[in-house]
């Protein structure tokens, strides 16, 4: 069964979550201090955020199952090219706290400088949530260097901002934690047999081994899912450069997966439970150094997929 349900959590439980984490990794990582307490002041505020939406009343989706099913089996995201509407109100208040709390934890200048143009208007804030929604990196590139900004920091949180909305559309898509499922939607999903995430188009951030199945988790709406066949999860290639393996002997629990043939890589970690949403970012970020030997040897991560022409902001 490809999809995973994850079980429901309470912002008070993901907070609890998130601290038990950090101070883990802190007890055998001591030097990752600075980067936690920045990763520290960027979850937080989401976890927040995703309980404000948890509490608010959504905007109507007109995407019924069927339909959703039927995009799904033509390879395409249930959210990709669709007019949806964002709730920019409730959500500009945390971009521009994200922007605040990336400046004061090192991001300085270049932060600030987002944040102000967030907040007098310069660039519009619910048209580059939109972009992110649509995974639209070009639109937010270009739009950025118009303005002199970086663009990956606008993205970083846009992203961030926008990430407890999609989990919030994943969830009225999908339906709260062991809810009823439309049968054609479950077919569909059951079948879906992709590396990026059928509900929003994103890669995976990483791969959580539980119980000797490989999930998939989406790193930006949280979605797990698995593959029914072992191969690269970006090119499907099972060929003998697909390569599965540890880089420390000593911690077989933290793996790399890279292809030789689209040069690419993912990281796999050995879990006791998967991680609620949005705290994969976690893990992420406690195996960054797995992150460095796969580029050293010359692999990296794909761009965002595209589903839809960029539109400007």
């Amino acid at each position: 069964m490809p999809y995973v349900v994850l079980p429901a959590a309470t912002q008070a439980e993901r907070l609890a979550v998130a601290r038990a984490r950090w101070d883990a990794i802190l007890a055998v990582r001591p030097d990752l201090e600075p980067a936690i307490a920045l990763q520290r002041s960027l979850i937080e505020p989401v976890i927040e955020l995703a309980e404000t939406l948890h509490q608010t009343r959504l905007p109507r989706l007109s995407l019924p199952p069927r339909y959703v099913a039927a995009k799904l089996g033509k390879r395409i995201p249930a959210l990709a090219a669709e007019p949806i509407p964002m709730p920019t109100a409730t959500l500009k208040p945390t971009l521009l706290k994200l922007c605040q709390n990336l400046a004061e934890g090192g991001g300085g200048q270049p932060a600030s400088q987002i944040h102000a143009t967030l907040d007098a208007g310069t660039m519009d804030a619910g048209a580059v949530l939109g972009a992110s929604l649509a995974r639209d990196q070009k639109a937010i590139k270009i739009g950025a260097v118009h303005r002199n900004l970086q663009s990956e920091l606008v993205w970083l949180v846009a992203e961030l901002a926008v990430s407890p909305f999609v989990y919030a559309l994943q969830q009225v898509l999908l339906g709260e934690p062991g809810g009823h499922l439309d049968q054609a939607l479950r077919s569909a999903l059951d079948a879906w047999q992709q590396g990026y995430c059928p509900i929003c188009g994103s890669w995976p951030a990483l791969i959580e081994s539980l119980n000797d199945r490989s999930i998939l988790r989406c790193s930006f709406c949280a979605l797990a899912w698995t593959l029914a066949d072992p191969g690269c999860i970006y090119c499907g290639d099972i060929g003998p450069t697909f390569v599965t393996a540890a880089p420390d002997e000593r911690r077989p629990d933290r793996r790399l997966e890279t292809c030789g043939k689209c040069r690419s890589y993912v990281k796999a970690i050995d879990v006791d439970e998967l991680s609620p949403f949005p705290l994969g970012a976690i893990g992420d970020l406690e195996t960054m150094d797995l992150d460095m030997k796969a580029m050293k040897q010359g692999f990296q991560r794909p761009a965002t997929k595209v589903f839809a022409a960029s539109k400007p902001i």
